[in-house]
């Protein structure tokens, strides 16, 4: 039994806990920032290809107590990395830290490398390079305020680089945040879907490859595949399983649509490199004016917000058009918005039946749930 850590995006830790538990792990437990759990080393295999919503499958290796960075350098030392992967692999270390007693990060990362190194040195006499760019073998450490804990990183590139995306907008939605704001929902692929304001497509996408039932990981290598202990024969056993489970989306009705044209041009690309094209209706229209696709359904969107002054003022217009725009044309349906904009609740008109936080990155937003009721008695009660 092998022990594991998947960050994820904060607000999604205990989304990422029910899908990890479904696809095997055992011991399961939930933290700030991730989910902590158990299983056999071809778990690492699964998480990694099925994983909607972490963003890496790191495998712990070893931890210990320090106080100082000479101590830090010995409990890396100690670990046995050679037996893990060879020293003609690339190496890139990642040294994550709270309430860390040590001054300088930097450093600690330069002892972790040492240590790696020169226990590859002392073993075989060859030492493994450095590349920061683009490593075969990633080493993360994660330091408490007297505990270091190392990992070695099964994924490589980050799960939710899934593979697809050709074209992007400037700040692009992370394709595993996308997928846990369609868990968040409760959509299912038998309930009318709508993205009015699609940008590059992703909720869409994730939302269609949810409904093929496509692993995410299909399109992508890992990095476990540069460790000692990989094993192809099963590593294709298990990819092929997954291929064969692909199922056709006949009754799928996912839609997405955006005003700009540059928007829409860029979802229909990165629809057709994830290879969902049957699954869903890409038009050009406003979200302000285009009609419900469907008599009820689930509407999951990240709608502008910005910091600049013009933006604030737009916004500030949009925003209560929006909610009028919902009331009136997707009565029946449920709305669920992302949005970094404190304002939004405060002026899209409409009363929240649920706020979840979340972070995009670096950013903290709320999902915001709206039931969208017929009637103008109903309406008014929607109304703040």
């Amino acid at each position: 039994m092998e022990n594991y850590f998947a960050p994820c995006p904060r607000g999604l830790e205990s989304a990422l806990a029910t899908e990890l538990e479904q696809l095997g792990a055992t011991e399961v437990a939930a933290t700030d920032g991730g989910v902590a759990f158990a299983g056999a080393l071809n778990l690492a295999y699964r998480a990694n290809l099925e994983s909607r919503i972490a963003s890496r499958i790191l495998w712990r290796v070893g931890a210990a107590n320090y106080a100082s960075e000479r101590d830090i350098y010995d409990a890396a030392y100690a670990l046995d990395w050679p037996r893990w992967f060879r020293a003609e692999r690339t190496l890139r270390v990642d040294v994550a830290a709270m309430r860390s007693p040590l001054k300088s990060l930097e450093f600690a990362t330069l002892r972790i490398k040492d240590a790696v190194c020169d226990r590859h040195r002392a073993a075989g006499g060859a030492r493994p390079s450095v590349s920061k760019e683009r490593p075969d073998v990633r080493v993360h450490a994660y330091l408490t305020a007297d505990r270091a804990t190392f990992y070695l990183d099964t994924s490589g590139e980050a799960l939710f680089k899934r593979g697809y995306r050709r074209e992007a907008a400037e700040a692009p939605l992370r394709e595993n945040l996308a997928a846990g704001l369609l868990r968040l929902a409760g959509w299912t692929p038998d309930v009318a879907f709508l993205d009015p304001m699609c940008g590059s497509g992703t909720i869409a996408i994730e939302a269609a490859l949810i409904a093929f039932d496509v692993a995410p990981g299909l399109k992508r290598t890992f990095g476990f595949q540069k460790l000692a202990w990989y094993d192809g024969p099963t590593w294709q056993r298990i990819k092929q399983a997954a291929q064969r489970r692909i199922r056709p989306a006949t009754t799928v009705a996912i839609h997405a649509s955006d005003s700009d044209a540059a928007a829409v041009a860029r979802c229909r690309t990165n629809v057709a490199a994830a290879g969902v094209s049957a699954a869903i209706v890409v038009d050009r229209s406003d979200a302000l004016s285009r009609a419900a696709p469907a008599r009820s359904g689930v509407i999951v969107s990240n709608p502008p917000y910005g910091v600049r002054v013009a933006d604030a003022e737009q916004l500030a217009a949009f925003y209560p058009r929006l909610g009028d725009a919902l009331k009136q044309r997707f009565a029946g349906w449920t709305a669920y918005l992302l949005s970094g904009d404190a304002r939004l609740p405060k002026l899209i008109g409409l009363r929240a039946s649920r706020r979840t936080p979340l972070w995009n990155g670096a950013l903290e937003c709320r999902l915001y749930e709206y039931r969208l009721v017929a009637g103008s008695a109903r309406d008014r009660t929607m109304l703040k």
